[in-house]
């Protein structure tokens, strides 16, 4: 039985608490932290856990084992830094830290320790539908890889949300899944001007249209909508040298009546990605107790946040930008 620490118990916190309190085999949850300590105390009692004072109090717990970490992106580096020093596995919600030069500090600490400690919470790779598309590929099945379209849309979101939120909240997500799918790095951007929804706050650039461009010349072009006020729809589709993968929004009920069929799709990601939360702690926990790491990687946050920061010089300059990685460490081959 693996004891996890939580800092944060935002929506994401929350639910990643209750998930390892009851849904999870092999883990409990003994410690709670947020900012808003009446939230991680109700959070707290709804478990069986207790609220701590700090956030390095839940690192320092003579009984966590490992740390799950849900705050806010600018916070991660420091928190998941933290836990390293501890020695204690991370798993830590995206982003890894929302600049390159911050991730930096994360990769460098974590081959100080000479362990793999820090997973990145890119949940789309336990999905089920999604890893039935990356056996295709990885199987060969359609050949070549050459294009793959993606489409994230959202119902609505928040009035304090961004255009460069967009990207670095929302894309990066089909980002991790280009990289992951292609097994490529990303090597250029491309943010194309795209009609303003009349939906959309003032100020906010919506839809956005995405390229991406792997080390080979795949083009990945991405579809997000923050606004699309009909549904969270989510959909990805591979296309190969033979044939096409292609990953559709699950049905959550159908009705087929008086000559017409009429489907219903997830309305929130909790609905859409449920199952995919779950396996994703569920894998970690596993990983624990064998003592080995799956999931993606510091390196895999690093290279998302580095295509997420070229995506925003695209959006800014309006021109095609180059990714800037460092040479891949030894350590994450």
């Amino acid at each position: 039985m693996k004891t996890i620490g939580v800092i944060g118990t935002g929506n994401m916190g929350a639910d990643h608490a209750r998930r390892l309190s009851g849904k999870v085999s092999g883990a409990r949850v003994a410690t709670v932290f947020d900012v808003d300590q009446a939230r991680a105390g109700e959070v707290a009692r709804s478990i069986g856990a207790t609220a701590v004072a700090r956030a390095q109090d839940v690192i320092d717990h003579p009984e966590v084992d490992a740390v799950v970490i849900a705050t806010p992106g600018e916070t991660h580096a420091e928190l998941t830094m933290a836990a390293i020093g501890a020695g204690k596995p991370v798993l830590c919600e995206k982003p890894l830290a929302p600049t390159t030069a911050e991730c930096l500090q994360v990769l460098k600490a974590e081959q100080s320790c000479g362990k793999h400690l820090v997973q990145v919470g890119f949940m789309r790779r336990f999905d089920h539908g999604y890893q039935e598309v990356k056996s295709v590929v990885e199987g060969g099945d359609i050949g070549d890889v050459l294009i793959v379209h993606c489409l994230h849309r959202n119902p609505t979101v928040p009035p304090s949300f961004t255009s460069d939120m967009s990207l670095t909240d929302s894309v990066v997500h089909e980002i991790d899944v280009a990289r992951w799918l292609s097994g490529e790095e990303i090597v250029s951007t491309s943010v194309v001007p795209v009609r303003r929804s009349p939906l959309a706050a003032p100020g906010l650039r919506d839809p956005q249209l995405v390229l991406l461009e792997s080390s080979s010349g795949v083009v990945v072009d991405v579809e997000v909508f923050v606004n699309a006020r009909y549904a969270y729809d989510v959909r990805c589709e591979v296309v190969g040298s033979l044939g096409v993968a292609s990953l559709e929004t699950p049905t959550v009920s159908a009705v087929r009546r008086d000559g017409m069929s009429r489907s219903v799709v997830p309305d929130n990601w909790r609905t859409r990605f449920g199952g995919a939360y779950l396996a994703e702690l569920q894998a970690w926990v596993d990983g624990l107790e064998a003592g080995s790491a799956d999931g993606p990687s510091a390196w895999d946050g690093y290279a998302a946040t580095a295509v997420a920061e070229s995506c925003l010089r695209s959006l800014e300059s309006g021109e095609r930008t180059r990714v800037e990685l460092v040479d891949k460490p030894a350590f994450y081959n």
